[in-house]
């Protein structure tokens, strides 16, 4: 038998880079300190444009640049041009939780053919308008479809599944309460 060195790539994910992150930050917890900022302006009727310029990890200043439209559907007063922050707010859940499952497949050693998530939820329109007080303005559940395909077993995955509804960022955002310190400037 040929012995074959071990891979140091799985999923797109450097295990080796991911290996040394998570002993530089066990090392030195500031390194592992990631601030993240948002600005968003107003475009007229319910169309909003967010720009992310940079972000902080371990205390430096990373550039970044990008653009994030929102817009609501026409049934919602909108123009129906952007995804609405709903849709973005899932998607970012999504996104994230994608994360996990791909680096928690790759540092196992699985290789996936296959990672969907499926996402919804339910608003009760009443809330955000302001109609009935008893009805929250925002979800009271979201409901979320893994598909993992490739060469893990049942029990592979699940393991995957339990370890990023434990430590995936967002999952702990939408799960928990997180307080929010708004100011009128």
């Amino acid at each position: 038998m040929i012995d074959t060195p071990p891979r140091t790539t799985i999923n797109g994910i450097d295990l080796e880079a991911i290996e040394k992150m998570a002993a530089t930050i066990q090392t030195n917890a500031a390194c592992g300190s990631a601030a993240f900022r948002v600005r968003t302006e107003w475009k007229g009727q319910t169309r909003s444009e967010s720009t992310v310029e940079s972000f902080t990890c371990a205390g430096e200043a990373i550039r970044r640049s990008f653009t994030i439209v929102s817009d609501e559907p026409r049934e919602l007063l909108g123009t129906d041009s952007a995804p609405n922050p709903q849709e973005l707010l899932l998607s970012a859940l999504n996104a994230c939780m994608m994360v996990g499952y791909v680096a928690q497949a790759s540092v196992r050693g699985i290789t996936l053919e296959d990672c969907r998530i499926e996402t919804d939820g339910e608003l009760d329109l009443r809330g955000f308008l302001g109609l009935d007080e008893d009805v929250p303005p925002g979800y009271r559940r979201i409901n979320y479809t893994v598909y993992l395909e490739g060469d893990g077993t049942p029990e592979q995955y699940e393991e995957i599944h339990q370890a990023v509804m434990a430590t995936s960022p967002n999952y702990f955002n939408l799960a928990q309460p997180v307080q929010m310190c708004g100011r009128l400037a």
